[in-house]
Formats: C-alpha cells, sequence, structure tokens
C-alpha cells in the first residue's frame, strides 16, 4: 500500500477535508514534506473571496498538522494514536496564501512526543516563499475512542 494512503487512513479526516496530496519525502516518525494542489474547485473558495479566492490562512494550519500527523503516525518504533486531531497551536504566522492552480509545499518535523502528544512544527511554501509556519501540537486518544 501506497505509505501516503496508509498514513492518512490512520488520520480522522475524511477525503473531502484532506489538504495532502502527495507525500515527497518521509523519515517515519521524525520529519517528511509534502504538496496540496489548490484545485480551485473547493466549496470554501466560493465563500473565500468571492471573484478572488484565497486558500485560507487556517487551512495551510491544518495542512500542515495534517503532514505532522503522517510523519508522526508513521513512526515503525509506536502505535499510532487514534484519533490524532490538532489541538494546540503556538507562534503560528501567516505570511501569504495560495490560490487556485498553485502547489502549496509543506514541511512537518516531530520535536517531542509524551504520552498521547505529540509537537512539531510546520512550514507552508508558495512558489519558494513562506506562507506559514509555526509549533503544532497534536493529540490522539490512546485508549482508542476518538472523538473530538
Amino acid at each position: 500500500m501506497d505509505p501516503l494512503k496508509q498514513a492518512l487512513e490512520l488520520l480522522p479526516h475524511g477525503p473531502e477535508f484532506r489538504f495532502l496530496d502527495r507525500l515527497v519525502s518521509l523519515e517515519p516518525g521524525q520529519r517528511g514534506s509534502g504538496e496540496y494542489t489548490v484545485r480551485g474547485d473547493e466549496s470554501f473558495l466560493h465563500g473565500h473571496f468571492p471573484g478572488r479566492p484565497l486558500f485560507p490562512g487556517v487551512l495551510l494550519v491544518e495542512a500542515a498538522a495534517q503532514l505532522a500527523g503522517t510523519v508522526a503516525q508513521s513512526d515503525p518504533l509506536l502505535m499510532p494514536l487514534p484519533g490524532l486531531k490538532l489541538t494546540a497551536l503556538r507562534s503560528v504566522k501567516i505570511l501569504g496564501t495560495a490560490r487556485p492552480g498553485e502547489v502549496i509545499h509543506l514541511e512537518a518535523r516531530i520535536t517531542g512526543r509524551m504520552g498521547n502528544l505529540v509537537q512539531a512544527e510546520g512550514t507552508a511554501r508558495v512558489n519558494g516563499k513562506v506562507v506559514m509556519q509555526g509549533e503544532l501540537t497534536l493529540s490522539g486518544d490512546p485508549a482508542g475512542t476518538a472523538e473530538g
């Protein structure tokens, strides 16, 4: 099975809310890079903003968190955390955006783990320019009841 597809299946998101199309590189449990192409037909673009669609900055954060979750869930030494999701943000800066047809290049690095918490750094670039960077905390349910 494709490692991206396998890792994404361990995240709670449905395909309609995935902002990671391709896994470009992966050091399991450590770091990874991926891409999302803004297609232009995403439903949220119709209102953000009419006639001038822009990929929302908060979804840049979500895309980086999804990549961080993919990296964390791929760790061969640790069991995947059911229901892994974004639960905290620190030092997040949204410095730009993406438009339809542009590719968002994502990077994530796991900086620490403790119990059901995963700390990560995430970055998004468009056309070589950093458009988002920040520290992310993901948490899963070690008991196996994925809610939230």
